[in-house]
């Protein structure tokens, strides 16, 4: 899409689920804090997710990470209104969430997938693991008619909070990828986000 090549870097974008890390403070509505927003020469038609067929292809769908026994129900996700990517509210510890504006995992582009990492008191969350996957495990997304799309992972990257590179994570349509992300790093009280946003990124396999 188009609204997905090119992007505003400014201090505000805090790229990457500011509020997928609840630490030990009440959880109390949180969004990623990542910013996404379009380029200014973009209309509101690039902002339409993609077109799907009924049922939604993310009803009844499953994110499946075998090395790390996560087996997670996809929603969609859009945007709150500063611009900042969603997170999952349906089952908000234990699912995941799908970038609406972005790819369907599969097609052409960058598919996003987020999730939390802990939950209030600091409990694990879904991707509480994520840090341990390895260049070559799988990630594996089931649709509800029951097929299965297999991704190789090929990096993950660590970034600070204003150092993510928005483009490649969210733009990069050289191909068919997805990108899971959630925090990492030290807690910030203060700033209720941790130091740094974890990126696993993953390729589709033939």
């Amino acid at each position: 899409m188009k609204m997905l090549r090119r992007y505003w870097y400014a201090f505000a974008l805090l790229f990457a689920l500011a509020g997928l890390a609840v630490g030990s403070w009440a959880w109390s509505g949180y969004n990623t804090g990542m910013k996404v927003s379009h380029n200014e020469a973009h209309t509101e038609e690039d902002l339409q997710p993609t077109a799907t067929t009924e049922p939604a292809w993310w009803e009844g769908a499953r994110l499946l990470v075998p090395s790390l026994h996560i087996d997670a129900p996809i929603e969609e996700v859009g945007r709150t209104a500063d611009g900042s990517m969603e997170v999952p509210a349906k089952q908000q510890w234990d699912g995941v969430g799908w970038y609406k504006y972005g790819p369907v995992p599969g097609e052409k582009g960058s598919a996003v997938i987020d999730g939390h990492l802990d939950r209030p008191g600091g409990s694990p969350a879904v991707f509480w693991y994520l840090h341990e996957l390895h260049a070559g495990d799988t990630v594996m997304v089931v649709t509800h008619d029951g097929k299965t799309l297999r991704f190789s992972v090929t990096m993950l990257q660590r970034y600070a909070p204003e150092q993510a590179p928005l483009a490649n994570i969210f733009g990069d349509q050289s191909g068919s990828y997805l990108n899971l992300i959630t925090c990492a790093g030290q807690w910030i009280a203060s700033e209720h986000q941790t130091t740094q946003r974890l990126v696993v990124y993953a390729t589709l396999m033939a």
